[in-house]
């Protein structure tokens, strides 16, 4: 179990992207979220970067949760484009779907940009990794993970079985 943190919490950041993984492009999402990140408290044991395959991208998400790794972000292959498939391979592998978040990221591109609504990010837990797809673009990754930070770090404590009392929280707000 790899839970060494400051907030008890590891993490992993995937890059999806055909041009990164080729050395065509130097990956600038991954280490803004890696930052973002470290900065909240999180163990960001690695940052990695895959082209858009969605047998490699599953494969990774698999291993990672299997590292028991708390935290597994994904950053790019969330539009339209035939080769993203990000959202797809982690509905492969997710065996139980956590649909607000990515609602939530919508909702917050959505009052920054009416492209927003054109995400199709996913998340989803796997074992007890919470794993989430945010945007390739640096900006927009920032934005979107920044939306859903404070709840993942309360999702986190009631998935790895810590205290967690949602009524008591709800009362702070």
């Amino acid at each position: 179990m790899e839970e060494t943190a400051k907030n008890g919490y590891t993490a992993l950041v995937i890059t999806v992207s055909d041009r990164c993984a080729r050395g065509e492009r130097q990956d600038a999402s991954g280490p803004a979220v890696k930052e973002m990140l470290e900065q909240a408290g999180y163990e960001v044991l690695d940052t990695v970067i895959l082209p858009d395959e969605q047998p490699e991208i599953e494969a990774a998400l698999m291993e990672s949760a299997d590292r028991d790794i708390a935290l597994i972000l994904t950053t790019g292959g969330t539009g339209f484009a035939p080769r993203d498939v990000t959202p797809e391979a982690t509905l492969a592998v997710c065996q139980r779907l956590t649909p607000g978040l990515p609602e939530a990221m919508r909702a917050a591109s959505m009052a920054i940009t009416p492209r927003g609504c054109l995400s199709r990010a996913a998340a989803g837990i796997r074992g007890r990794s919470l794993i989430l797809n945010l945007p390739g673009s640096p900006k927009a990754a920032r934005e979107n993970l920044e939306a859903v930070l404070d709840p993942i770090g309360h999702g986190l404590a009631m998935l790895r079985g810590g205290p967690a009392d949602c009524a008591a929280e709800a009362e702070k707000h």
